[in-house]
């Protein structure tokens, strides 16, 4: 019998952090053409250095659904948790899937009852999947351990916020059922940040969804920020005016991403995109006043 392949996990170094990316599948051609529907082949073409990793020859943008894993001050931390298997889902993509997350998520190092701490940058379908993972019939929470972090404004925003059937779901099957284990911890999260634990912290990035929040890494100097969906692409480094079409605020989402940009720009901080296809991060660079991502491969980890 044919040995399976070994699975890899993409890493980046941050000082003494090891940030893991735990993929789950890629995305669809079409999701980006929905997503971003501003982000037209003639835009994409206007930027070579899309290519070939972020978008192919005919202009279309490439996305993937992962999860950041990593060690910290002893802990060991998820950073969203995807779309999940066996999920009913509204979007054909998302429908239903099976994939091997959870077993590249082991090969990494991070068995499900190893996870002290999952944080949620926001309560959107495909951050929030993994969240539990059906047994005997049931949804239970998939990290027994974990503590599940995510902002007060935003579980607050989706409590008072009328939802379609398909949200309504999505809430039955992967939110409430880690609320009712007693297992959800909800945090203010002002505009300067929180501290989680030494080295990490949560930013307030608005506009995507009202508690939208980014997390922020650092360690011996050196730093990295994880966007969840204040960008789903490279393409908005370079035109952060083109807003996703499930932005609660695409005003604030916009500034969020300039102000996100300007404050990164030509600085050491990596970048890691929560979409982003390989080679995920980067670093954001200035040529002719407008932002490019600069990659920067990960070492790659049997």
């Amino acid at each position: 019998m044919q040995a399976s392949p070994a699975i890899s996990t993409p890493t980046w170094n941050v000082g003494d952090i090891c940030v893991r990316r735990i993929d789950e599948t890629p995305l669809p051609p079409a999701t980006a053409a929905w997503l971003l529907p501003q982000a037209t082949p003639e835009v994409v073409a206007g930027q070579r250095w899309l290519h070939p990793h972020y978008a192919d020859d005919q202009g279309v943008l490439r996305l993937n659904s992962h999860s950041f894993a990593l060690h910290i001050d002893g802990l060991r931390v998820l950073v969203d948790t995807g779309i999940g298997n066996g999920k009913q889902r509204a979007n054909p993509a998302w429908h239903n899937l099976h994939t091997d997350y959870l077993q590249r998520l082991t090969t990494a190092g991070f068995p499900p009852d190893s996870v002290d701490l999952v944080i949620l940058t926001h309560l959107h379908a495909d951050h929030v999947g993994w969240n539990t993972r059906e047994v005997d019939g049931a949804w239970l929470p998939t990290f027994p351990r974990a503590r599940y972090l995510t902002s007060r404004t935003e579980r607050e925003f989706w409590a008072g916020h009328p939802m379609d059937e398909a949200r309504k779901q999505m809430f039955r099957d992967s939110v409430l059922p880690v609320e009712q284990a007693g297992r959800l911890d909800l945090l203010d999260v002002p505009p300067g940040g929180a501290a989680i634990t030494p080295g990490l912290r949560l930013l307030a990035t608005p506009g995507h969804t009202p508690g939208h929040v980014a997390v922020e890494l650092s360690s011996h100097g050196r730093t990295a920020l994880i966007t969840g969906d204040s960008l789903h692409h490279p393409l908005q480094v370079a035109h952060p005016h083109i807003g996703a079409c499930v932005d609660t605020d695409p005003q604030q989402a916009e500034t969020t991403r300039r102000d996100l940009l300007d404050s990164l720009a030509d600085t050491d901080t990596l970048l890691l995109g929560t979409h982003f296809p390989h080679p995920t991060a980067g670093h954001i660079t200035t040529h002719r006043n407008a932002h490019h991502l600069r990659p920067v491969s990960p070492t790659d980890r049997a």
